[in-house]
C-alpha cells in the first residue's frame, strides 16, 4: 500500500473547548464533529505558551519544526536550514508538498518546505477581507514588498509587507479553503501529497460573511465561571489583545466577543467540511491522514483577560483531532501532548525517519493504547513574565514582572517624586480536578506548601532539560525568580 496522504488544517486562536462534539453545546461545528467521530481527539493537547506577544509565531514554528520553545531562532520568525521542517522532511521522502494560507516563520523556510502552493500570507494578522498574499513561486523568491498604513484612523505611519497581490473582498477563510479545494481537485500526481492549510481565523478582527453574522445571539451566550472584570497586573495591560475590550470587562462585551468568535469558527467548520468532501469525491479520503488543530487558545473574558499571553488552560490548550488509516474512530485520548509532538508522530505514521533536530515526542503509541502516556506533565512560559507547570492534578503558575511605579519622598519640607522598579511577584496553585476553571488559588494554604515546592522542583527540572537558561527570555525570568 502506498504511503498515506496528509492534510494538516491549522486554525488561528482556536481554543480547545470550541467543538460541539467535544463538549461545547453552544457552538455549531457539524463538520468538526464528524471528523471527531471518524478519528481520535486528543483532549489535552497544549502549547508551551510563547516568548512574544504574537504567540502564534513561536507556536507555528514549534509545530513545523518539532522543536521546543527555547530551541527556536528569533522566536520562530525564521527557521534556519539546520532545523528541518515537517513539510521539508516529507518532501525529501517522496511527498508532493503544498502550502496554502498563513506561514508566520519566514519566506526562506516556506520555499524549501513546499514544491507547490497558493495564496501565501507571510504575516500574523490582517483584515480578513483584504489579505495581502503571494502566488506560489517555484524559484522561492518572495521578496516583493508593498507598503500599508496599519492604523489609518490614528496615524499615517506605513510599514512594508511581503505581498505580490491583494485579495479584495474575499474573506481569508474562503480564500484559503477554495484554493485548497482547487489544488486537490487538480492534483493528478502519483506521489502521496502533504497539504498544509493554515487559516487566519478565528483571529480578530472577527468579521465573517453575512450568513454567519447573526448565527449566535450574544444575549444567549453563557458567561464562563472564571469571568472577571480585571486581572492583576503582570505587564500586559496595554497589549493589543487586551485592549480589544475596555477595563473593567463587562459581561455584555464578553458575550458579543464570544458570539463573534463562535461565528468565525462555524464559518471555518463549513469550509473545512468542503475540503473533506473534496477528498472523498476525489477517492483519496480513506488513504489520507487528517490533522486538525489550533495554534493557541484565547481568553475572551476568562480571568479578566482577552488574549493568549498567559498560562491559564484557556490559552495553553488547543483542539487536536487525527483521522485516517490506522487511527481509531470515535475515540479520545486524555494524555498530555504538545503540538510540537505532531511532527514525529506524522513521521511514524508515514514511515519517515524523524530528523535529529526534532525535540517532540511521537504520540503514535497512544493511538493503539488508550492508557499509554508520552508525557506526565506540561511546562509553559510566557516571555519573561510567567512560568507554569502542571501534573495530572495540580498546576503551579509563577509571575515575575518588573514594572515602574511612582514614589514620593518627603524630606526637610521638600517633596520628590520619581520612578522605581517594583517587582510584581505572584504564585498560583490550582487543583485541576476540583477546580478546572482555575479560580481558587491554593498557593498560600499551609496544607499545600508541599505541592508548591514539589512543582517548583519539577519546573526547574524542566527548565534545565529545555535549555531555557541559554535563551534570553528564560534567563531574564529566572534572574528575577
Amino acid at each position: 500500500m502506498s504511503k498515506p496522504n496528509v492534510v494538516f488544517i491549522l486554525t488561528d486562536d482556536q481554543r480547545f473547548d470550541t467543538i460541539h462534539a467535544l463538549g461545547c453545546d453552544q457552538i455549531k461545528t457539524p463538520n468538526l464533529d464528524r471528523l471527531a467521530a471518524e478519528g481520535t481527539a486528543f483532549t489535552r493537547a497544549h502549547i508551551p505558551s510563547g516568548t512574544v506577544g504574537a504567540v502564534c509565531m513561536p507556536s507555528r514554528a514549534m509545530i513545523n519544526t518539532g522543536r521546543s520553545l527555547y530551541h527556536l531562532v528569533q522566536d520562530g520568525a525564521e527557521i534556519p536550514p539546520e532545523h528541518a521542517t515537517l513539510p521539508e522532511t516529507l518532501r525529501k521522502n517522496g511527498y508532493t508538498t503544498c502550502g496554502i494560507g498563513k506561514w508566520h516563520n519566514g519566506a526562506a523556510s516556506y520555499a524549501r518546505s513546499f514544491c507547490d502552493g497558493a495564496e501565501i500570507f507571510f504575516g500574523g494578522m490582517w483584515d480578513h477581507w483584504n489579505v495581502p498574499t503571494y502566488h506560489f513561486d517555484p524559484t522561492g523568491r518572495y521578496d516583493h514588498m508593498a507598503k500599508a498604513c496599519m492604523n489609518p484612523c490614528y496615524n499615517n505611519d506605513t510599514s512594508p509587507h511581503r505581498t505580490d497581490h491583494l485579495n479584495q473582498g474575499r474573506h481569508s477563510t474562503d480564500l484559503f479553503s477554495e484554493e485548497a479545494i482547487n489544488w486537490l481537485e487538480k492534483y493528478e500526481g502519483e506521489d502521496p501529497f502533504y497539504l498544509y492549510l493554515a487559516f487566519m481565523a478565528p483571529h480578530d478582527p472577527r468579521t465573517m460573511p453575512e450568513e454567519f453574522q447573526h448565527m449566535y445571539d450574544p444575549k444567549e451566550i453563557r458567561i464562563p465561571p472564571n469571568f472577571a472584570g480585571q486581572h492583576f497586573d503582570f505587564g500586559i495591560y496595554e497589549m493589543r489583545d487586551e485592549i480589544l475590550a475596555p477595563y473593567p470587562r463587562r459581561e455584555e462585551d464578553v458575550r458579543r466577543h464570544i458570539a463573534d468568535y463562535y461565528a468565525m469558527i462555524s464559518h471555518l467548520d463549513w469550509r473545512i467540511g468542503q475540503v473533506v468532501e473534496t477528498l472523498k469525491k476525489k477517492g483519496v479520503y480513506e488513504n489520507t491522514i487528517l490533522v486538525f488543530s489550533g495554534d493557541n487558545g484565547l481568553s475572551i473574558g476568562q480571568h479578566g483577560l482577552m488574549g493568549k499571553q498567559n498560562c491559564y488552560d484557556h490559552s495553553l490548550r488547543v483542539p487536536l483531532i487525527l483521522a485516517g488509516p490506522g487511527i481509531p474512530r470515535g475515540e479520545t485520548r486524555e494524555g498530555y501532548v504538545y503540538l510540537m509532538d505532531i511532527f514525529p508522530t506524522l513521521c511514524d505514521l508515514t514511515g519517515c525517519r524523524t530528523p535529529d533536530s526534532v525535540d517532540g515526542i511521537s504520540f503514535a503509541p497512544m493511538l493503539g493504547d488508550r492508557a499509554f502516556r508520552t508525557r506526565e506533565s506540561i511546562y509553559a512560559g510566557y516571555a519573561d513574565k510567567i512560568r507554569c507547570v502542571k501534573d495530572e492534578r495540580y498546576k503551579l503558575i509563577e509571575y515575575r514582572y518588573p514594572r515602574a511605579c511612582m514614589i514620593s519622598e518627603q524630606g526637610e519640607g521638600l517633596g520628590r517624586e520619581g520612578l522605581l522598579q517594583e517587582l510584581t511577584v505572584m504564585t498560583q496553585l490550582f487543583d485541576l480536578q476540583s477546580d478546572p476553571w482555575e479560580v481558587v488559588n491554593l498557593a498560600e494554604l499551609p496544607e499545600h506548601q508541599k505541592d508548591v515546592e514539589r512543582l517548583r522542583g519539577l519546573m526547574k527540572q524542566t527548565r534545565d532539560s529545555w535549555d531555557e537558561l541559554e535563551n534570553p527570555w528564560g534567563k531574564r525570568f529566572w534572574d528575577l525568580f
